[in-house]
């Protein structure tokens, strides 16, 4: 992971062996989001997709674990968002770009922040770059990142367990 002050944006990059093809299914479906998406202690619902320039990816996350309730309702965070992401970029199976809605920090007024996943073929497997807008302040950056961290090793968790065992 690295975090550029400059341009305000935190990158994180994963290798896994599967081909593009694979990553870009488990991104771009509702069966695969669902499969990874959330971070530990929470489970994700697509209810909307829509994979194009324009659409939207529209999905619900709960808070569905013992220390992650209590890490909800300690901060004033309900234990269910409805999230919202916005597609800006669509080319499969190499690039994904969208924003995201943060709509729901207490006391912040809504604003989007941009993500573009890349997926490049490398060795045996895939590498994929993650590179998101940092967020209003550095608390709000460090939970973006330790949850989109946590999402992409839940991705290679996916991945590994459709591979079987070596």
């Amino acid at each position: 992971m690295t975090v550029s002050p400059a341009a305000r944006t935190v990158r994180i990059e994963r290798t896994y062996a599967t081909t593009p093809e694979h990553v870009w299914r488990l991104w771009t479906t509702g069966a695969g989001i669902e499969s990874w998406w959330s971070p530990d202690g929470f489970t994700v619902k697509v209810g909307k997709l829509d994979l194009r320039p324009g659409g939207e990816l529209i999905y619900t996350m709960t808070a569905t674990a013992p220390e992650q309730v209590a890490f909800m309702e300690g901060a004033g965070l309900p234990l269910s968002t409805e999230s919202r992401k916005t597609f800006v970029e669509v080319d499969e199976p190499a690039r994904l770009s969208y924003t995201s809605l943060a709509d729901f920090i207490p006391g912040v007024e809504p604003y989007d922040f941009l993500t573009v996943v890349e997926i490049r073929p490398s060795g045996d497997g895939v590498h994929v770059v993650m590179t998101m807008d940092a967020m209003h302040d550095e608390e709000w950056t460090q939970r973006l990142t330790a949850g989109r961290g946590n999402e992409m090793d839940n991705l290679g968790r996916v991945i590994s367990a459709a591979a079987g065992p070596a």
